[in-house]
């Protein structure tokens, strides 16, 4: 997945604006009549990990100063044990003192969730079965997360509610059945999207079976009904599995024979890289 430099920088301005607001009162009480003096800020990993967004931190400190210069950098997808150098940095001084929360927390977070990532498709080595990511995402963050998602070997679903139907459980209620909730979107949209639909039961798969449905999500369904759902589909639809999913339990889920396994603990439940800046 790319990012856009117009996104990141949205993002990134909306971000500055938060933390440092009318100014960095105490960087510029220390500073403020030393705008000029030039340090280096080491980043260390803390821990071994994935790394992902080292571009988007480097650019915090470019939104601070321009003449920003970076050697040693890894690249996003590297994998890095304690004590490993990410990049070397050299600014000034208040533009290392006031970005460096902002440029840890997008690079702890990111790499936390390109870590987690790669821990579950470690797990489903030696299978077919493909992992992708949810809506599931911090709210303005959801382009960065999805973004770590890729950097750590995972597949991006569908980015927001405009760009891909899943029909949900309310959706179904609302609509009065899966036909005709389906039938709906087939109605407005044609064959322009997939359809997926939500499905709790033995008795839902069979009726999104019936209207074809280009994707059937199995959702917090026992290994036992997973396995039947796959049976009663045998190849007529994609086979998704979701809820619940955890290192322990993706395995066997993989082995009923589903397709692709969407997890939302990677984005809402990872936990943040421990990565260090140090000034010098």
């Amino acid at each position: 997945m790319n990012l856009s430099c117009d996104h990141i920088d949205k993002v990134i301005d909306v971000a500055l604006k938060e933390d440092i607001g009318t100014g960095d009162i105490t960087t510029d009480a220390l500073f403020g009549k030393d705008k000029d003096k030039v340090c280096k800020a080491v980043v260390r990993a803390k821990e071994r990990g994935v790394i992902a967004g080292i571009p988007i931190a480097k650019r915090v400190f470019q939104k601070l100063d321009h003449n920003v210069g970076c050697v040693g950098a890894l690249s996003d997808g590297e994998v890095v044990d304690s004590g490993d150098l990410v990049a070397e940095i050299t600014l000034k001084v208040r533009a290392a003192l006031s970005g460096e929360r902002l440029a840890l927390n997008i690079l702890q977070r990111l790499s936390g969730i390109a870590t987690l990532t790669s821990k579950y498709l470690k797990v489903l080595e030696g299978t077919s079965v493909g992992i992708i990511d949810t809506r599931k995402t911090a709210p303005g963050l959801r382009m960065l997360d999805k973004y770590a998602v890729s950097i750590g070997g995972g597949k991006n679903n569908r980015i927001g509610l405009y760009d891909g139907v899943l029909i949900k459980d309310n959706h179904i209620k609302l609509a009065g059945s899966i036909m005709a909730a389906v039938q709906a979107v087939r109605g407005k949209y044609g064959s322009k999207f997939s359809i997926e639909v939500e499905t709790t039961t033995i008795e839902q798969v069979k009726e999104a079976l019936k209207v074809k449905a280009d994707i059937i999500m199995l959702d917090n369904m026992s290994l036992e009904q997973m396995r039947e759902s796959v049976g009663i589909i045998r190849g007529k639809a994609l086979v998704e599995a979701s809820g619940g999913v955890t290192l322990k339990t993706i395995k066997g889920i993989a082995e009923t024979g589903v397709d692709v396994v969407s997890i939302g603990a990677l984005t809402h439940s990872s936990r943040a890289l421990d990565i260090g800046i140090y000034m010098l």
